[in-house]
């Protein structure tokens, strides 16, 4: 894993949005794996104002978000179908047709995980993929835990992850206790891998990605397993790395 350690979150998401820009830019068709939650939503601005500004076409991508709740309609405001609109899809000119996540309130998920699977065998997986760092090292919803050789499935939350995530919920309660997700080894299948890290609360995750045996304990730890992934932290989300292995730096 290359390892890219910038100033700020703002520094964090203009550097993804660069190598997505450029990907798009160069490139007569394009599949991007996406993610959700705080973490790529700066990213997403980058993205619509170079659009606005540009006129970036996004006529020939096509995106796989990583995973959605299981039980949340796609017009739910917390659905991942929602935040994936809401904050950068209603913004640039991708077809609708193009836009791939997964359905958790399918009528049988297990099919639907197997037919998620399969539209990503298809591209022989996807040319890049973002992704952000749970705090307790999961990629994905896949938890600590998580069989590294796991493909797109449906998974309970941990506790530890439906708290961190009931900030955008009215309160604990509504939040689900399932998902469905892209698999660890479904994320390997991708052929570029761009990780994205910052604050404080991100530091122990990423200090263990880097110096854990690689398993299913922190299942991060097993992008060092891929050839080809950027680690992009801020200074906050480095720091205990920074202070035991500078080596890394």
């Amino acid at each position: 894993m290359k390892l890219v350690k910038v100033r700020n979150p703002e520094e964090m998401s203009a550097f993804a949005a660069r190598r997505i820009i450029e990907k798009v830019s160069s490139s007569s068709m394009l599949s991007l794996g996406l993610a959700t939650g705080g973490t790529p939503v700066g990213t997403y601005e980058f993205l619509i104002d170079d659009y606005k500004k540009k006129q970036t076409t996004y006529r020939n991508v096509f995106t796989y978000n990583l995973d959605e709740y299981v039980g949340l309609e796609s017009s739910h405001p917390n659905s991942y179908h929602y935040f994936m609109y809401n904050h950068l899809f209603n913004y640039i000119d991708i077809p609708s047709e193009n836009v791939n996540i997964p359905n958790g309130v399918a009528s049988n998920l297990k099919q639907e995980a197997i037919s998620y699977e399969a539209k990503i065998d298809k591209i022989r997986g996807v040319d890049l993929q973002l992704l952000g760092i749970g705090e307790n090292g999961h990629i994905g919803f896949n938890e600590p835990g998580t069989a590294l050789n796991m493909l797109t499935h449906v998974l309970a939350l941990s506790e530890s992850t439906r708290q961190v995530n009931a900030r955008y919920f009215n309160n604990y309660d509504e939040v689900p206790n399932h998902a469905i997700t892209m698999g660890i080894s479904t994320i390997l299948k991708s052929k570029e891998i761009i990780l994205l890290a910052s604050g404080e609360s991100k530091a122990e995750a990423v200090y263990r990605m880097f110096t854990e045996k690689v398993g299913s304990n922190c299942p991060a730890t097993v992008l060092r397993n891929h050839s080809n992934v950027v680690v992009v932290v801020d200074e906050k989300a480095v720091s205990k790395l920074e202070e035991i292995h500078a080596n890394y730096l």
